[in-house]
């Protein structure tokens, strides 16, 4: 039984808001990130455009371009609570260049970040990043999407 999730989720202002609010219901986006938990959460989800994305990048991550996902882990026990923001324009764009849906492209981020969260990273060793990619694939054809990669 997927984990219990206190879910947040938040649009900023940006072009296309209204598209990404309709893609991304709520259940959905819950259901979507409870199948990555190993216990209960309060995560909140920031849907932003790129000016946004990018200053949050600059300030947290000293990189000066809009990422796909940001996740900001606070604590892991006994609740995860943590931040994900993903750059709609972003995500919109890898998605067409993917030649994936777009709802599938956010499904896979919501994973990927909401393993961030619980403290998986695919950026310190080889391993580590095998570990993590294959748990999402795993997780991502649980909820009936395609391999990401």
């Amino acid at each position: 039984m997927p984990a219990e999730l206190a879910l947040d989720l938040q649009f900023g202002e940006f072009a296309g808001a209204a598209g990404h609010r309709g893609l991304l219901k709520p259940a959905k986006v819950r259901r979507w990130m409870a199948a990555a938990l190993c216990g209960p959460a309060d995560i909140t989800v920031r849907i932003v455009g790129e000016e946004e994305g990018r200053a949050l990048n600059r300030q947290y991550r000293r990189k000066d371009y809009a990422t796909n996902v940001l996740t900001f882990d606070y604590s892991r026990e006994p609740v995860v609570s943590a931040d994900l923001v993903l750059c709609a324009p972003v995500v919109e764009r890898e998605a067409r260049e993917q030649g994936k849906p777009l709802e599938a492209h956010y499904a896979h981020l919501l994973v990927h970040g909401t393993l961030h969260a619980q403290g998986y990273d695919h950026e310190t060793n080889d391993r580590d990043a095998l570990e993590m990619e294959a748990l999402e694939i795993l997780l991502l054809a649980s909820l009936g999407f395609p391999n990401p990669y």
